[in-house]
């Protein structure tokens, strides 16, 4: 991906962080809001949510991507955060008092994830973060937030190497994500593949956790069901900075394979299929995605053929789909501030949010530590199903237990911080529109 310059970065976020002030009512810009500078770790686009109260209230915390290669998906997760800070406010806060959002913007690199999770954990003193999206960014920022005891909850990290460092105990329990691992994802496309048929798959990936760990796991599953991974001895591996893509896109398409699974993120993905078409390869093979280029600017940054159709049309991929019981509400409440519905991953977005703000009631006490024991407690049975989180609230006032019932699903946390979930199939359409046009399960 192309490196965007300090300036530009901060002209990015300013921008993006006044959107946010225009659509979520009470934020207000921090003034710690600068990026690069000798000494500060401050990351670029930080905005604290307004209260009235302050004191020792729960302090949370959001490391997404406003900028950088995942930009397109992170302005579809961000607002969550707030919609959630908003909504417990009004109806009492945790623990008698409001809840304060420090908003930081992780740039999509893992080394301004450090740096923003340096800063939720050190100086804002955050007890919980919602975070990060990338999984090389989540990477970086989970040893930070573990070694200070800040509880961190991606809505969209889902690298199976965080399956197996929890397993390690790396994590110290100061780690979950409402987003299932594509130890699920990974059975479940290529279940899709085997479904339609497609016998001979090459893969092409971002060289990061997440790239790597999703290829594994759908070679892995689709040798399981038969299939032939052509280039599995010579795997195609790209560099995130990378900027252009001619020889890793000749190598995945040359040998006419039935299809292609590309894991990418949206700005570099969408350059190599552009590079695999202006080398005549995209014609006869299947382009199967994942939820990394689940965004509606995708079709249009790779561009149109001469007739003016859209190069990725029949494109298909899978994204983690979302079927809580909590979803209506939250459409209507996103419809009533946004004029729309929610967009990808914001519902595991306002998951992740809505487990923060009930540990820390569940534990009486506004610390990572408290947050990090309540988790699994109100994610999981027994306790009364809720879907709405002031109902959680007051019901664990009372000192009931609960059972949180999610929008992107039922969130039951296990012990190593994972989910389950479903898979909606999509396809892009001749309009350069992305619809679903399925749901898949995993096969293990």
């Amino acid at each position: 991906m192309q490196k965007i310059n300090t300036a530009l970065g901060l002209a990015l976020a300013t921008l993006a962080v006044g959107f946010l002030a225009a659509a979520c009512d009470n934020t207000a810009p921090n003034n710690a809001a600068g990026n690069g500078n000798a000494g500060s770790a401050t990351p670029a686009g930080s905005t604290t949510t307004a209260t009235s109260g302050g004191g020792n209230g729960l302090k949370i915390g959001s490391l997404l991507p406003a900028t950088g290669d995942l930009a397109s998906i992170g302005q579809q997760i961000i607002p969550s955060i707030p919609f959630l800070v908003e909504t417990v406010n009004a109806c009492g806060g945790v623990n008698g008092q409001p809840v304060t959002l420090v908003a930081v913007d992780d740039q999509t690199d893992p080394k301004g994830g450090a740096a923003g999770m340096t800063k939720l954990a050190t100086v804002d003193r955050v007890a919980g973060v919602v975070g990060s999206f990338a999984s090389s960014v989540s990477t970086a920022a989970v040893s930070i937030a573990a070694q200070n005891k800040v509880m961190l909850i991606s809505p969209g990290s889902t690298s199976p190497v965080f399956t197996e460092q929890a397993k390690q105990g790396k994590f110290n329990g100061f780690w979950a994500r409402t987003v299932p691992p594509d130890s699920y994802q990974g059975p479940a496309l290529a279940a899709l593949a085997n479904k339609r048929g497609y016998k001979r798959v090459s893969t092409v990936v971002i060289n990061n956790d997440y790239g790597v760990g999703f290829e594994k796991a759908f070679v892995q599953a689709f040798e399981k069901l038969g299939g032939t991974v052509v280039n599995k001895n010579n795997p195609i591996r790209y560099d995130p900075k990378a900027t252009t893509f001619e020889t890793e896109a000749s190598a995945a398409f040359g040998g006419k394979p039935d299809a292609v699974l590309g894991v990418f993120y949206v700005e570099t993905g969408s350059l190599l299929l552009k590079a695999a078409y202006q080398q005549g390869l995209l014609q006869g093979v299947q382009v199967m995605l994942t939820d990394g280029m689940k965004s509606n600017e995708f079709p249009g940054q790779v561009g149109k053929t001469n007739d003016g159709k859209y190069i990725v049309s029949g494109v298909i991929g899978t994204v983690p789909g979302s079927n809580g019981k909590a979803l209506e509400a939250l459409t209507k409440l996103w419809q009533s501030k946004r004029g729309s519905p929610p967009g990808e991953f914001a519902p595991q977005g306002w998951d992740a949010s809505a487990l923060l703000v009930l540990a820390a009631q569940a534990a009486k006490e506004n610390t990572g530590v408290a947050i990090a024991s309540k988790i699994r407690e109100v994610a999981n049975a027994p306790g009364t199903e809720v879907t709405d989180v002031c109902e959680g609230l007051k019901l664990l006032k009372e000192g009931k237990d609960i059972n949180y019932q999610g929008a992107s699903g039922n969130v039951d946390v296990d012990e190593n911080g994972d989910v389950i979930g479903i898979y909606d199939v999509w396809e892009v359409g001749d309009d350069g529109k992305m619809k679903t046009i399925d749901k898949v399960s995993p096969t293990k």
